[in-house]
């Protein structure tokens, strides 16, 4: 597996991964290249509000196996195990098999060759039943394991279900493949067979109210996340520093503007209208330069910090798996670094333009101290919404003509865009290693994700 992976997560959206182990130190930078003419910079796009609106992370214990045919069944000698262990190989399994299936599920979504897609979609129904058939295999006889095992079996039952048939409905339409369409179905049929009329494990009320079933299975997949998901305490970073900041440039624009009240007060020895008027348009000033000069001072100081910390805990224990320091801030050309400068030279003339750097940094330092039982790994997963980008483009579509035996027709053509990301990963006292990716996107969706060559004497991110 590689040690960073980047693809498409949704219609407008970016996914990287990785995964850590115990005592790594590992710093991460993403440099989004966007276009000038795409109309973004640190005057259109605060990066602040965007870290929040469209950046959604996800830390959790991993193992080896995420994909639906590597999942392995993590207790096969369940009795043998304590109830603490119990729950822990319970939830890690049912976790990384949801996390499997979504996964899967989304990249088959992405097939619009029906030929391609229902044979994947077969395949991916047939790895399904057999993973929930193993599953059921080791359920437990004792009453006190039980309870935790119905919770997980009710919520990959609908969960699997509601990927089968939503991957289904969003499929190529094809007659040459209605007998996969009708596995699916049977099996989705068998599924809610098993859970509404074999194991009863939700009630008729519940069943029939969508908004009721769906809150209900949110539930059980908080509970199945318990000890695997991490507990996240991000803490927003320079407060202080900022407070600092606001009341010195407060006080160095009184002092200007108290020198100025002072001079127009030698100036007119009585109170006039015209006194009046000028400590107006002074106080006026002072209120717009004030703003001005306070957020220059700030992006100076802040430039090159990082503006939020975060601290991992294991939900079970509450000791501290990992701390993180995380930056995002536009960039200026003088302050990239060599090698990245370098990537982007190899690019074809024709793509030279004009750009606005975008930086993503998140250093993490992983604890020395071993997991708990059965852990090896944790795994980040953070997910860009490149939606806040696409408000700024062209709306519309152009026609291109042509001329065939003296008839004129035309093809649409839609404005697309390209976004330039280069990936740079450094771990411990290693050596620093690089990656270029290509995303070219229009205002409603990204159209592919290309990975691009390296100069020869740049190092790749390697496996």
């Amino acid at each position: 597996m590689a040690k960073i992976t980047v693809k498409q997560e949704e219609a407008l959206s970016i996914k990287f991964s990785h995964q850590m182990q115990v005592g790594d130190q590992r710093v991460l930078d993403l440099y989004f290249y966007l276009p000038t003419e795409m109309g973004i910079d640190s005057h259109t796009l605060d990066e602040e509000e965007y870290y929040y609106a469209a950046i959604v992370g996800r830390r959790s214990y991993y193992s080896q196996g995420l994909h639906l045919p590597l999942v392995q069944s993590r207790f096969a000698s369940i009795k043998k195990r304590t109830m603490d262990e119990f729950r822990l190989y319970l939830n890690l399994f049912a976790y990384q098999f949801a996390v499997a299936i979504e996964t899967d599920a989304k990249a088959l979504r992405q097939i619009t060759d029906a030929n391609e897609f229902y044979p994947a979609l077969a395949d991916l129904g047939e790895l399904v039943a057999q993973l929930l058939k193993k599953f059921r295999r080791n359920e437990p006889s004792e009453a006190k394991w039980k309870h935790y095992f119905e919770n997980a079996d009710n919520y990959l039952s609908w969960f699997c279900e509601q990927q089968l048939l939503k991957t289904l409905s969003h499929g190529p339409r094809s007659a040459d493949y209605s007998d996969v369409s009708e596995q699916i179905i049977s099996l989705c049929r068998s599924e809610y067979q098993y859970r509404e009329e074999e194991k009863r494990y939700n009630s008729t009320q519940t069943r029939q109210d969508a908004n009721r079933i769906s809150n209900k299975m949110l539930l059980l997949r908080r509970l199945i996340q318990q000890g695997v998901v991490l507990k996240e305490e991000l803490k927003s970073l320079g407060a202080g520093l900022k407070k600092t900041v606001t009341g010195t440039v407060t006080a160095i624009v009184m002092v200007l503007v108290s020198a100025l009240i002072i001079k127009a007060q030698g100036v007119f020895s009585e109170l006039t209208i015209a006194l009046v008027l000028i400590v107006a348009v002074i106080y006026g000033f002072r209120e717009i330069f004030k703003e001005d000069m306070r957020n220059v001072v700030w992006r100076y100081i802040q430039r090159g910090r990082p503006k939020w910390s975060r601290i991992l805990r294991d939900t079970s224990t509450q000791a501290i798996i990992a701390k993180q320091l995380v930056w995002l801030e536009f960039m200026r050309a003088k302050d990239m670094p060599a090698a990245v400068v370098d990537i982007m030279k190899q690019r074809h003339s024709q793509n030279k333009i004009d750009a606005q750097v975008l930086h993503y940094r998140i250093s993490t330092r992983v604890t020395q101290h071993e997991f708990q039982a059965g852990y090896t790994q944790i795994q980040e997963q953070v997910n860009f919404s490149l939606v806040p980008f696409a408000r700024y483009l062209e709306r519309g579509q152009a026609k291109i003509y042509k001329e065939t035996e003296g008839k004129i027709s035309h093809d649409s053509v839609e404005r697309r865009y390209q976004i330039n990301l280069v990936v740079v990963l450094r771990e411990g006292k290693g050596e620093t290693e690089y990656a270029r990716y290509k995303v070219t996107m229009n205002r409603s969706s990204i159209i592919e994700i290309t990975q691009s060559d390296l100069p020869d004497n740049i190092p790749a991110i390697g496996d």
